[in-house]
């Protein structure tokens, strides 16, 4: 006999530092994964080539973003490299009571607030291989200035010695092995206790039924 109960959605929040193949991995495991979808943040900072609006990020004013935040519409939002990301706290709560699951593109201060704000979120940290590793792939990028890189390297190590309150860490040195790692994160997320409460309750209901029905 089949059981039909709603399952709460997964939320699964991944951060890393700047450089470190975070967005690729999010976009290979949304890609792969139909039911996650991908938190849409809202920024103040301008597009960057081939970033489409609505998909990549809402792109707003500086203004507009605070008269958001004002109005407590963010679950997170934070100051990064010098421009203000927030993540949508009624939309997300919409998405995750849906059944639908959640990933979220987050950098360590929107961690903390997502985890405040959004009980029973999915901790995930990337961590790249060394620091040399992280300092190529961000000139490889060729998007940042020299005081860019600097700033964002001397942010990398404020964010990793966060890394050991999150559940998880995987390492992307090897972008295979480093999805599948991910992967394996997100199969164990969806499977706590948590997110099966319905179908939970519902087993035992027949289990006790049955037995007030033998006795």
């Amino acid at each position: 006999m089949k059981n039909d109960y709603r399952r709460k959605g997964t939320a699964l929040v991944i951060c890393a530092p700047s450089g470190s193949g975070k967005t690729t991995l999010v976009r290979r495991i949304t890609g792969h994964y139909p039911q996650i979808a991908f938190s849409v943040s809202y920024t103040t900072r301008p597009p960057r080539p081939g970033e489409i609006e609505g998909k990549d990020y809402f792109f707003v004013s500086g203004e507009h973003f605070d008269e958001l935040a004002e109005k407590n519409f963010f679950a997170e939002w934070a100051k990064v490299h010098g421009n203000r990301y927030g993540t949508p706290l009624a939309a997300s709560r919409d998405i995750l009571d849906s059944g639908k699951d959640l990933i979220f593109d987050v950098d360590v201060q929107g961690a903390a607030q997502l985890k405040r704000n959004l009980p029973g979120v999915y901790m995930v940290f990337v961590l790249p291989p060394s620091r040399a590793a992280l300092e190529q792939r961000l000139r490889a990028r060729g998007a940042e200035s020299e005081k860019d890189i600097a700033l964002r390297l001397s942010n990398a190590a404020l964010e990793l010695e966060q890394a050991d309150w999150f559940d998880a860490w995987v390492v992307n040195d090897d972008p295979e092995k480093a999805f599948q790692d991910l992967c394996a994160v997100y199969r164990t997320a969806c499977m706590n206790p948590a997110r099966h409460q319905d179908f939970f309750h519902s087993l035992i209901k027949q289990f006790r039924g049955r037995a007030g029905h033998e006795s």
